[in-house]
């Protein structure tokens, strides 16, 4: 049994096939952004490690011999075969976007309104994920993500949509019973819901020193949006975003339990990395995001415009 030869080098190859096409060493330096003299050397070692000869070299020029002819010829439907392959890849990739984000904003704010995006954008399908992790965008299986914080993420590109802000909500039959928050030591026959941290810096961007009671709190909940459903059905006030939140606010679900809006200087953003700004997908996604975020900001506007923002103290 004749032993098998080994497979030639493919940048090798690569540079026979550019040659053979341009007829030039020279002409195939330029495509492959390399030398002439390199573009030889790769030819001549092709030559030797094959036994065959391809080319007859003249002095301005390099003429294919009949073997290398034979040769070209297939490694030119290779390669096109390549290309046209990695095209196929690129479009497809194109056509499908896929985000990650965390519960609440996904759930509450984003979804309802991504029948929008589909309608302008027909040839991109969306997989959304739902999770409270960062995923590290640069080895992930996701091209973006939106996030909640400062902006500052090394290697990603970042859009500020709108600022994180909370108050205390309740369902409008929950109103009386809810002024009693206004100060942290009054008793409140109602449960309160939501992050203990939130509410704390709440109380201290109102001036005051002390938070509520633990006791005050009798049900933890994963997310955001489970302690908003609660307070939707009338079992306790829960604090949360007026931006996040504003569809049960405008239709009359919720009620700002207390006029005072705090934050705590982050916001929500649309990132990804650097690589993939000019990735059509990308900027149609980045523009539409941009737009329904700056609709929201400009209904927010009476929030927005007497947010009192704290810094977290370093236990929070």
């Amino acid at each position: 049994m004749v032993p098998e030869r080994p497979l030639p080098s493919l940048i090798a190859i690569r540079a026979f096939e550019a040659a053979a096409r341009h007829g030039s060493f020279a002409k195939a330096a330029q495509e492959l952004d390399t030398t002439a003299a390199a573009v030889s050397y790769h030819v001549r070692r092709l030559e030797q490690q094959t036994g065959v000869r391809l080319f007859v070299r003249h002095a301005q020029h390099v003429s294919l011999t009949e073997p290398g002819l034979l040769a070209a010829r297939e490694a030119t439907i290779a390669f096109d075969t390549l290309r046209a392959s990695f095209l196929r890849a690129a479009e497809a990739d194109e056509a499908r976007l896929s985000l990650t984000t965390l519960p609440s904003l996904g759930t509450s704010w984003l979804t309802p309104k991504l029948g929008r995006f589909r309608s302008r954008h027909v040839e991109i399908s969306l997989e959304l994920d739902l999770s409270p992790l960062a995923e590290d965008l640069t080895a992930s299986r996701y091209d973006a993500a939106i996030r909640n914080g400062h902006g500052c993420w090394p290697g990603l590109r970042t859009h500020e949509l709108f600022p994180s802000i909370f108050m205390p909500l309740c369902s409008p039959a929950l109103k009386r019973e809810a002024a009693a928050i206004a100060d942290p030591g009054e008793p409140v026959d109602v449960p309160l819901l939501g992050r203990y941290d939130w509410w704390a810096l709440w109380y201290r961007a109102r001036g005051f020193s002390e938070a509520p009671p633990p006791g005050r709190f009798r049900t933890t909940l994963s997310s955001e949006y489970l302690d908003i459903a609660l307070a939707v059905a009338g079992q306790g006030i829960a604090i949360g975003s007026p931006i996040l939140f504003r569809n049960e606010i405008d239709a009359g679900r919720l009620v700002p339990a207390h006029d005072f809006v705090a934050g705590d200087g982050r916001a929500f953003w649309f990132t990804y990395p650097v690589a993939r700004e000019q990735t059509r997908k990308i900027v149609a996604f980045r523009e539409w995001v941009g737009e329904e975020a700056a609709r929201d900001r400009e209904a927010a506007r009476a929030y927005l415009g007497k947010v009192v923002i704290v810094k977290p103290t370093p236990y929070y």
